[in-house]
């Protein structure tokens, strides 16, 4: 099943990998990161590569093979590099701002939605109606893109919502476009 899983992981000089009581941790220029491994799937740390092992050839061990060595992979470019989604806010009147650790979203409701940031994830509003998540946590910066989309997702008719950017939304046709005008 996993052919991947073999192949070695190539660490660049500025990462360190250490495997300590059944987890990984990853340091790197942007901060570090950690994650249980399961106890079929060992990691072996060598001179600039590490190389993750599985305990049989049974099914399971074999998608957790090449499942552990794709999150050791996002966790080096997590610390190196750093993960980013991008949302736009469409609609009239509808914009963003940020406030410390507060995300405050008016949305066309009657009252005004505050999201509180995450520990380890910074939201930047170059513009009102565009925000910018970062983090060097794939599975958290993704978490929070949606919680924030989740708020007003784009609507079908007019498309007004907020969306990550590029993201195409299919409209549906209007209620008098489609029966013909009424005659």
């Amino acid at each position: 099943m996993s052919r991947l899983g073999k192949k070695p992981i190539i660490v660049p000089k500025e990462v360190k990998i250490q495997v300590k009581d059944g987890a990984v941790l990853v340091e790197g220029p942007k901060g570090k990161l950690s994650r249980l491994m399961s106890g079929r799937i060992s990691v072996e740390v060598g001179e600039g590569q590490a190389l993750v092992k599985r305990a049989s050839d049974i099914k399971t061990d074999k998608s957790l093979h090449g499942l552990y060595r794709a999150l050791i992979i996002g966790m080096i470019k997590g610390v190196t590099e750093g993960y980013v989604k991008e949302l736009e806010i469409i609609g009239v009147g509808y914009k963003a701002s940020i406030a410390g650790n507060k995300l405050t979203m008016q949305l066309g409701f009657s009252h005004p939605i505050n999201y509180l940031i995450p520990e380890g994830i910074k939201i930047e509003a170059p513009k009102p109606t565009q925000l910018v998540i970062r983090g060097i946590d794939k599975e958290k910066v993704g978490e929070v893109a949606h919680e924030i989309r989740a708020v007003c997702p784009p609507e079908p008719y007019k498309g007004k919502g907020i969306r990550f950017l590029g993201e195409h939304v299919k409209k549906k046709v209007g209620k008098a476009q489609a029966t013909g005008g009424g005659k």
